[in-house]
């Protein structure tokens, strides 16, 4: 079982473990029903005719990033989607942040989606997200001066140099609906 199994296998008993629903630990990781009787399958011993990932499709994915703030700072959560080359989602990613501001939780988003590339072995993307200020600090257009911000910002950079090739763009807020839409629940299940 290849390292991206491993992690995939780990998420999967986490978010079972908390929710003791399959359908809904599939949901909330993204992932299909045959990928979560494979992991069932694997951890009581029975053959596994494919492997959990298939090579991801060549083309670059795409990665929609969102965060959300109530109250700036106040209660935060990441939400990002990661679609294969043909449009189809393959991964929806939530994640609630505790106390923190937009700016950190639009950056959080982008890290978590950056994360979970790299584990899905990608190795061509194209970010869309709706911070103006996040892009034109990924882009070298603004430089990063918050003191709080700048952990982030030097996460994501790292990240993004592991793709072959990567590019970040600003999108509307009404072109990355899902991501806005996760970032919500997370705030709302509030890690649950």
């Amino acid at each position: 079982m290849s390292r991206r199994d491993n992690d995939l296998v780990t998420k999967f008993l986490k978010e079972l473990s908390d929710t003791l629903d399959v359908r809904a630990a599939v949901k909330r990781l993204g992932i299909t029903e045959r990928e979560a009787r494979a992991i069932l399958k694997g951890l009581a011993g029975e053959p596994v005719e494919e492997p959990l990932f298939a090579p991801p499709l060549s083309g670059p994915y795409e990665l929609r990033v969102d965060g959300a703030s109530r109250g700036n700072p106040g209660e935060a959560g990441a939400g990002a989607v990661i679609k294969d080359p043909r449009g189809k989602v393959v991964r929806e990613l939530r994640k609630y942040l505790g106390i923190a501001t937009n700016n950190m939780a639009e950056y959080s988003a982008l890290v978590m989606a950056l994360t979970e590339a790299r584990s899905m072995g990608l190795r061509d993307i194209e970010v869309f997200a709706d911070s103006e200020l996040v892009v034109r600090q990924m882009n070298g257009a603004y430089r990063v001066k918050s003191e709080e911000l700048k952990p982030f910002y030097e996460e994501a950079a790292r990240l993004m140099k592991g793709f072959r090739t990567s590019k970040i763009v600003h999108v509307y807020r009404e072109e990355n609906s899902l991501a806005d839409k996760l970032a919500n629940e997370a705030i709302e299940r509030r890690g649950q």
